[in-house]
């Protein structure tokens, strides 16, 4: 039953494929234009091998989708030379952020992106005169890997767990300790020391 849905699925042309390739994971989706429905998506890490998780990605996606075509985009840190390579359109992250967050959340005014490499903030307000969302700032993070992340997964590989289970272990917190806010590299010095004294 769910194979006959899929090819029933499989005669509307063409898909939208989306690719975003970041500084640490690529992240691909496909979506039916016609309902807006997502129909596969993938994020898997490519451990600096960016054109051969994308090239794998790709492969899996010809495999489940033989017959359909794709009106495709790239976006992401390291996305321009890929969507050169593929001929795909290039849209910029931020332009790409800022476009899904008035499509999908008008109601939002603040939109926080945690990259791996860097942090973005938009700012958005509503134009009554246009009657739409209007992107009216942005701010991002110098060249520091606190706050994004790869400092996330740094202090979880430290503290022997994932990003996910960080919040597990935040929620039975029982004492809060100073730890360096400024940088990645001193929080991580500062947090050795508590591990080693035995610290929850």
């Amino acid at each position: 039953m769910k194979n006959e849905k899929v090819a029933c699925v499989e005669e509307r042309k063409p898909l939208r494929l989306g690719i975003d390739v970041g500084s640490t994971t690529v992240k691909t989706v496909i979506i039916e234009p016609e309902e807006n429905k997502v129909l596969y998506s993938r994020y898997e890490r490519h451990h600096a091998e960016q054109g051969k998780t994308v090239q794998r990605l790709l492969t899996e996606i010809a495999e489940q989708f033989p017959n359909n075509t794709f009106r495709a985009a790239v976006c992401g840190s390291g996305g321009k030379p890929i969507a050169e390579r593929i001929g795909a359109h290039y849209v910029q992250e931020v332009v790409a952020n800022a476009a899904a967050v008035r499509a999908l959340y008008p109601q939002a005014r603040t939109a926080i992106e945690l990259g791996g490499q860097d942090a973005k903030v938009l700012f958005f307000h509503y134009d009554e005169k246009e009657r739409q969302l209007i992107t009216s700032d942005m701010r991002m993070n110098g060249s520091c890997a606190g706050g994004t992340g790869a400092f996330i997964d740094q202090m979880a590989a430290l503290l022997e767990t994932d990003a996910p289970g960080l919040n597990e272990l935040a929620k039975g917190a029982t004492t809060i300790y100073p730890i360096a806010a400024r940088c990645g590299v001193f929080a991580k010095t500062d947090i050795q020391p508590l591990i080693n004294e035995g610290a929850r």
